[in-house]
């Protein structure tokens, strides 16, 4: 097994036993509907701690807290708020990983400030050259597609793009159960000839062989539904799509249920197709995926959206205290080649 950087060495088993770290302040709804998530994961028997400031996070509806003294908002630079706010709950939920005292962490806050405190508070995985975040992508009435990088690294080279890839399927494989996940590399044309230098150098590293099931290009377009498992791309070009696709499903469901009721036939109409449109809806609700996945530290870190409600904070708790039984990091280590 490829040695990992640092931190307490448990196997899945024992550490699925330990609790889940929740940034109590983390998002637009805290601490009210982070603690009310992390209560209702407790009440279906995941082991959950929250860590944020007792002033701050008031009533802990019976759950242990993990105090600290700071909490990095929002608007704060990540990497300097990490560094100067040592006794934030982010920089504190990622230490009780490190140290064996919590499972995996989970937070709604400051994504950068997120992925800044598990990377200098766990470390990467060895040979890992950046970590990069996962996010799944709806494809209706089956597994999730994965796209990496969604947001971590703005500029990328070959190197790690490989990488992501061979991350990315290893989560595939540990989230979704998918045994041997194909995997796409995004681009504006499926001929390999089509793309950037980037595109293009990754594209040949990754039809030579990397380890993974390399099916070649897919366009924009083929994102919902994504006929790949993994879907890999920089961190700057997934994260513009991730929105894209984000805001133009927002605006298709809001525009649909707004022509309901408009009259008599279309109130008849929706009753009839209502029934049938909201299990759709709620498979588009990013509150029900459980959030995106930081991949290439030494640990599972879960991060949540911004506006993450209870039922959001409940999905990620699931989540991450799923990957830690699945031994989601170990998969990792042994799936990453050195760069």
């Amino acid at each position: 097994m490829t040695p990992r950087s640092r931190g307490v060495r448990l196997d899945p088993a024992a550490r699925a036993a330990l609790p889940v770290a929740v940034d109590a302040m983390g998002g637009d709804k805290a601490p009210a509907e982070i603690v009310a998530g992390a209560r209702r994961a407790a009440d279906e028997g995941i082991p959950v701690v929250l860590v944020g400031p007792p002033d701050r996070v008031g009533d802990t509806a019976g759950l242990e807290l993990v105090a600290c003294t700071e909490v990095i908002a929002m608007h704060d630079d990540p990497a300097q708020a990490v560094r100067r706010k040592k006794d934030s709950s982010l920089v504190r939920a990622a230490e009780l990983v490190r140290d064996g005292r919590a499972g995996a962490m989970v937070s709604a806050g400051n994504t950068g400030a997120t992925m800044a405190s598990a990377l200098l508070r766990m470390g990467r995985l060895s040979g890992v050259v950046r970590p990069c975040i996962a996010t799944p992508l709806p494809r209706l009435g089956r597994a999730p597609a994965v796209l990496v990088d969604a947001g971590a690294n703005a500029e990328c080279t070959e190197a790690m793009l490989v990488q992501f890839a061979q991350m990315g399927a290893a989560y595939a494989t540990a989230r979704y159960g998918i045994a041997d996940p194909a995997v796409a590399l995004l681009s504006i044309g499926e001929e390999p000839s089509k793309g950037t230098p980037l595109v293009k150098a990754t594209h040949e590293l990754l039809a030579e062989g990397s380890g993974v099931r390399f099916v070649g290009n897919v366009e924009g377009r083929d994102l919902l539904p994504c006929p790949a498992d993994v879907v890999v791309t920089d961190g700057f070009t997934g994260n513009v799509a991730l929105k894209a696709l984000e805001g133009s499903l927002r605006f298709i469901v809001q525009t649909l249920f707004e022509v309901f009721g408009t009259d008599a036939e279309t109130t008849a109409a929706s009753q009839v197709l209502l029934p049938h449109l909201l299990p759709v809806a709620a498979e588009l609700d990013p509150e029900n995926t459980g959030g995106a996945m930081l991949l290439g530290v030494d640990g599972v870190c879960v991060i949540s959206h911004g506006s993450s409600s209870a039922t959001a904070m409940l999905n990620a708790v699931r989540v991450a205290h799923d990957l830690v039984a699945a031994g989601l990091v170990d998969g990792l280590a042994d799936a990453v080649s050195p760069a």
